[in-house]
């Protein structure tokens, strides 16, 4: 049987509604795959729990790259007994303003290295060349992280830039776009193999529709904008975000296209809410969306979309 090599998955040409459809098993890619690539035209498919591919993967022992980017620097400790490198990719998001060393310091995590990359600019991609080049086990690289981290895109460009042709691994901004092991081969001495994207519990990237992925998805610098407080304000994201709270100063971390507005008195909500207690330079982080840091401590209601999920952790900036 022959995969796909934009999302590895079977290619077959009895049933259309199902994953890995072709009508010519002659074909690279499946419908799906052809349609994304050929006619940014997106068809969603079940997300599944991949957590199981992970545990095989880090049985047999050989590097792990663990890829995540800016807006997502949490639940990266998979408990993994490989050599891992994390890498922060799509680094061209980052605010000019932030410290990149200082960045990487406050990840603390038990990998074998740590590095910043954009597939975009190519930036730092020959430090992680050398950097896998000096810790594989085997000629296999495995590359893994959440869904949207950037993994595919990173694999294309490793392609292109040390080896013999350009990548062909599907990417889009919709989870669950690689739905089985790819094995690419880079050279003689490296394949890199792209994994499907682990599933971030709670993540409105997996709850959004994808015009709403469009708008939370950032693809260029992000600009931090700044609050004062100064008595009782309402702080709204588009329609699925609210914060209350008063007086401290807040920083937003999020993508550029997002609507901000502020109200000045208290309204009912459809969104779910939480009473939270955030503490002085402490980062409030929305999954999939982004975060925001608290430069004051200052109690807060927080409301959100069903079945989003927030956590509190130390400032990273």
């Amino acid at each position: 049987m022959t995969k796909c090599i934009g999302c590895g998955v079977l290619l077959q040409s009895d049933c259309p509604s199902d994953e890995g459809y072709t009508r010519n098993l002659d074909n690279k890619l499946c419908e799906r795959c052809f349609n994304i690539k050929h006619y940014n035209k997106y068809l969603k498919v079940e997300n599944k729990d991949y957590s199981g591919v992970i545990s095989s993967i880090d049985a047999k022992g050989d590097l792990i790259l663990l890829v995540t980017d800016f807006l997502n620097l949490y639940n990266l400790d998979l408990g993994l007994k490989s050599p891992v490198i994390l890498v922060l990719t799509k680094t061209d998001l980052l605010p000019r303003s932030v410290n990149k060393e200082h960045l990487l310091s406050k990840l603390d995590l038990n990998v074998i290295d740590k590095v910043m990359v954009s597939s975009k600019n190519n930036y730092n991609l020959d430090l992680l060349y050398n950097m896998i080049m000096k810790y594989k086990k085997s000629n296999n690289v495995y590359v893994i992280g959440y869904t949207n981290a950037g993994k595919s895109t990173l694999v294309n460009k490793f392609l292109k830039n040390y080896g013999s042709s350009y990548g062909e691994i599907t990417v889009s901004n919709l989870p669950s776009t690689t739905l089985d092991l790819i094995e690419n081969r880079v050279n003689d001495e490296l394949i890199l193999i792209d994994t499907p994207g682990l599933l971030d519990s709670g993540s409105m990237v997996l709850l959004s529709s994808f015009d709403v992925l469009k708008k939370i998805t950032p693809k260029k610098e992000i600009r931090p904008i700044s609050f004062q407080i100064k008595g009782f304000q309402s702080l709204l994201i588009e329609d699925f975000f609210r914060l209350d709270l008063e007086n401290t100063n807040i920083i937003c971390y999020m993508s550029n296209n997002l609507n901000y507005r502020r109200a000045y008195s208290k309204k009912d909500s459809l969104l779910t809410s939480y009473e939270l207690l955030i503490g002085k330079n402490k980062d409030l982080v929305i999954k999939g969306l982004g975060f925001i840091t608290f430069k004051k401590e200052c109690k807060v209601t927080l409301w959100l979309l069903d079945g989003v999920s927030y956590l509190i952790r130390d400032s990273i900036i």
